[in-house]
């Protein structure tokens, strides 16, 4: 998918004004289309990625809809070590045959192979164009089978399927996404303009990028997500097609599943070195809940909001009965700090709740009428 990057704001969770050039999701048009053109929003990450997933966004805010305190979080790095070029085909090789292509009637993205007995990970944008509840997998060996969809979870933009009659497939090794450091190379692999099998390398740009829905979408699934936060941003070429493929660090183990890029406007739909990936301990966690069929989670605040003037998220409307209304948050009131962590715009805030588990009660630093008070919030389950 091409994504282009915007601002935030919110609705469950938080979505500012859009801005042309500015990142946002994939799952806004789905998998990468098939016909001649390439879509501006397909495969792996979108220019023009519209976070349209039903988390409550209205007009250029997002209510935060996901999150908790993400403050206080001491990370041991253990990420994979530099390696010599030399080395980097070995590692694809690795990790190539579980990786595979997803295809719809109206496109197709990439997926990743999660157990021998047919369980695929992928993104949920890409999976939302099929008609009905299966899909066609087209293993790296070039065999295919038919895929159940199991699961998904718009909000996330991750989802599940099961391939029928299949066995003794390569399930990837998933490695630990906190442990990335800025720097860090990696590869990804998926099959971007339906090219199966290709791999790109780059390093980790970034870590917990926030990208929200951007506007001119077209096929925009109806529920979904107006946010993603905490993503690794990545350098490495992916294009639409990708979606759903493997980010891998040097141990060939699976950090991110590739999602959203973005691009430098309107008239352009390809990678111009601006990647994003769900990192792994997020996607294993959604995808093992999934599987089981259970509830995945998401935590709500309660509030839109946008930019402040100086510094801070500003409330623009806060959703009758939420954590927010409850704790005594009013519109008008900027939020300068939730729990730990300080919020220099809505885009911080969107993280910090998206961070958070449904209970967390966490203390709220805001200003109002030029005075600064505190109120803790228990977060909520989104509606």
């Amino acid at each position: 998918m091409d994504a282009r990057l915007p601002r935030s704001a919110g609705a469950a969770g938080v979505v500012p004004p859009h801005q042309p050039g500015q990142p946002v999701p994939p799952w806004a048009q789905g998998p990468h289309q098939r016909s001649g053109r390439v879509a501006k929003i397909v495969g792996a990450g979108a220019a023009v990625l519209a976070l349209m997933f039903g988390s409550g966004v209205a007009g250029g805010a997002l209510a935060l809809a996901v999150g908790g305190n993400s403050g206080g979080i001491t990370r041991t790095y253990s990420a994979a070590p530099v390696i010599n070029s030399a080395d980097l085909p070995k590692i694809a090789a690795s990790v190539q045959d579980s990786v595979v292509s997803i295809i719809t009637d109206n496109g197709e993205g990439s997926g990743v192979i999660l157990s021998a007995d047919g369980f695929v990970l992928t993104n949920n944008h890409v999976v939302a164009s099929a008609t009905g509840d299966t899909v066609k997998v087209v293993f790296a060996d070039g065999k295919s089978a038919q895929a159940k969809i199991v699961g998904t979870d718009p909000k996330t933009d991750l989802a599940v399927v099961k391939a029928s009659g299949v066995s003794g497939l390569k399930a990837a090794s998933f490695g630990d996404s906190d442990g990335m450091q800025v720097g860090d190379q990696v590869l990804a692999l998926g099959s971007p303009l339906g090219l199966q099998g290709s791999v790109t390398a780059g390093i980790l740009s970034a870590r917990d990028r926030t990208i929200q829905a951007g506007e001119g979408q077209q096929q925009a699934p109806q529920q979904g997500a107006s946010s993603i936060s905490g993503l690794l941003q990545t350098d490495a070429p992916i294009n639409p097609g990708n979606s759903g493929g493997a980010l891998v660090n040097t141990r060939g183990q699976v950090i991110g599943i590739n999602t959203a890029i973005a691009t430098a406007g309107q008239g352009s739909n390809g990678n111009i070195g601006v990647g994003f990936a769900i990192p792994s301990n997020k996607a294993k966690d959604v995808a093992e809940k999934l599987q089981r069929g259970e509830k995945v989670s998401h935590p709500s605040l309660g509030v839109s909001v946008n930019a402040a003037e100086d510094t801070g998220a500003l409330v623009a409307a806060v959703t009758p009965g939420s954590a927010a209304e409850k704790a005594g948050l009013q519109r008008g009131d900027v939020i300068t700090k939730f729990g730990d962590k300080v919020i220099k715009d809505s885009n911080d805030l969107v993280g910090a709740v998206q961070a958070g588990k449904v209970g967390d009660r966490v203390q709220v630093e805001y200003k109002r009428n030029g005075n600064t008070s505190t109120a803790t919030v228990t977060l909520a389950e989104t509606s």
